[in-house]
């Protein structure tokens, strides 16, 4: 899990980038919650995230938007956090020219974010958006969305009802040649607390159906049906 250090717009921002052993690897760009927060790269859904993803052979790289923990700058209110995770895609894919697909990930904020540079790479190939915050933030920019995804929400979700994430995910569902997989997972708060390990269910399921169709794991897929109410197609 080695630490890195790479510019961004502006001066250093501090990562964990772990390199795949595979030769043309896919990578993966995970994003934090809210910075203003107590959002760092190190909360426990991203570092799940960057397990999953590490384990399953990508490059990944995780990273602190300006100003929390070693990166410099101030907060900018998405704009600038937004030309971070620019600068963030740019550094992944130098360290990984020949690769051959990307995704990004991220919680909450970072969520938010994601979906935004989603729109500006065309490079990337699928996301997972939890707990979107589209009760806080507009993501009428998703016209047309660019990529197929998962978004997971919480139906307890104290921040952000999911009456307004089932907006979104309708929304998007709707669009030609646009498969959205939006999962409810039943009883979570905004931080999934006590769910987590229903969570990492919910994402290793979804990852299997889209990296290795063949390899399913029927177990896995009966314990999160078991937790979840699939949104509306």
């Amino acid at each position: 899990m080695p630490e890195v250090i790479f510019n961004g717009p502006e001066g250093r921002l501090e990562g964990r980038y772990h390199p795949s052993k595979r030769a043309n690897a896919p990578i993966a760009l995970l994003l934090h919650p809210h910075p203003q927060h107590g959002g760092t790269m190190n909360n426990k859904i991203v570092y799940n995230l960057y397990q999953t993803f590490t384990k399953r052979g990508f490059a990944t790289l995780r990273f602190n938007f300006r100003g929390v923990g070693r990166s410099q700058g101030h907060f900018d209110n998405g704009q600038g956090e937004l030309s971070d995770a620019a600068s963030a895609l740019d550094w992944v894919q130098s360290q990984n020219p020949s690769t051959p697909s990307c995704w990004i990930a991220g919680f909450s904020f970072g969520a938010w974010v994601a979906m935004q540079l989603m729109m500006r790479r065309p490079e990337i190939q699928g996301f997972i958006s939890i707990a979107p915050p589209a009760s806080q933030h507009d993501f009428s920019f998703l016209a047309p969305c660019p990529a197929s995804g998962m978004i997971v929400h919480g139906s307890k979700d104290e921040l952000v009802p999911q009456t307004s994430v089932d907006k979104l995910a309708q929304k998007l569902q709707k669009q030609k040649n646009i498969k959205i997989d939006y999962r409810v997972i039943d009883g979570s708060d905004h931080f999934f607390l006590k769910h987590l390990d229903t969570l990492n269910d919910h994402i290793e399921d979804y990852l299997d159906l889209m990296l290795s169709p063949k390899k399913t794991k029927p177990a896995k897929k009966a314990r999160a049906a078991k937790t979840a109410k699939k949104g509306a197609a």
